[in-house]
């Protein structure tokens, strides 16, 4: 059972999502699983006693382990997972320019790399914190016990700056990088390193992820719209600009991408060679 819904409102200035796994199902048919990005970072939880593990590439064939409690930080590429048998997990995803306030370090740093909690927090509060989830019943528990945890390091003084929380509005509405800089009042290279500094991307480089983002949507909404119109709705000069970005952020072509055709839009199965897609 997989749980998912927004947080609780105190932190919806900080946080877009929480879900939590229940720890049941089917086995896995593959032993890994390529990640697409999304653009913002991720908190999870893993209760089942297996460690995080990721492969550098195809000639991997061992992979390392990251830890138990891992931020994810906002990458700009995919990365490969190993896929073990459902536990337990709990999940946040959370919003650009939330990093600092919520964890203490800015997102460029953690961008583009798995961390240890430990690494960020006290060991002594994700302790306590993994101490309730894993007493915890339910999965609507460990994810109150999550947002309790979490809006107690939210004060009243932190909150995203104007500056980034004003340029991703925009940004979001489809206003182009060179507009929302003029409007801000700063220089280009401020905006752009302030920006990094907060989101981890640069602001190219998010526009470039959100755009990516709707064509997964569009795709998924309608699989069989070819990929010349799904280029042109989105606005790419033609197919081939869209097939150079999905191949930069997917690793993988759009025709690789359509036979796949991945339930979950961002996690395409990997056989156990890795030779090939499920």
């Amino acid at each position: 059972m997989m749980l998912r819904r927004p947080s609780k409102p105190i932190l919806r200035p900080f946080v877009s999502l929480i879900w939590a796994g229940g720890g049941t199902g089917h086995a896995q048919q593959a032993a890994r699983e390529l990640v697409l990005p999304t653009g913002a970072m991720h908190l999870v939880f893993r209760l089942g006693g297996t460690p995080l593990r990721l492969f550098a590439g195809a000639g991997d064939a061992v992979g390392s382990t990251v830890g138990m409690s891992i931020i994810g930080g906002v990458r700009a590429a995919p990365y490969v997972k190993a896929l073990s048998a459902p536990e337990p997990m709990v999940g946040v995803m959370l919003r650009s320019g939330a990093a600092e306030p919520l964890t203490g370090t800015p997102a460029a740093v953690l961008a583009g790399a798995h961390t240890p909690l430990e690494d960020v927090w006290l060991p002594t509060d994700l302790a306590e914190l993994r101490g309730r989830l894993l007493s915890a019943p339910s999965c609507r528990e460990r994810m109150a016990i999550t947002e309790d945890f979490l809006a107690a390091r939210v004060r009243e003084e932190l909150s995203v700056s104007p500056l980034i929380a004003r340029a991703l509005a925009r940004f979001d509405a489809g206003d182009a990088v060179g507009a929302v800089v003029a409007d801000s009042g700063y220089s280009h290279r401020h905006v752009v390193r302030t920006f990094e500094q907060a989101a981890g991307l640069t602001p190219k480089t998010y526009c470039r992820l959100r755009r990516f983002g709707r064509v997964l949507e569009r795709f998924q909404a309608t699989p069989e719209n070819p990929w010349a119109d799904i280029a042109a709705a989105e606005g790419y000069a033609d197919q081939a600009h869209l097939s150079r970005e999905f191949r930069a952020f997917a690793g993988v072509t759009p025709g690789q991408y359509r036979r796949v055709s991945p339930s979950a839009p961002r996690h395409i199965p990997i056989s156990v060679d890795r030779r090939r897609a499920i």
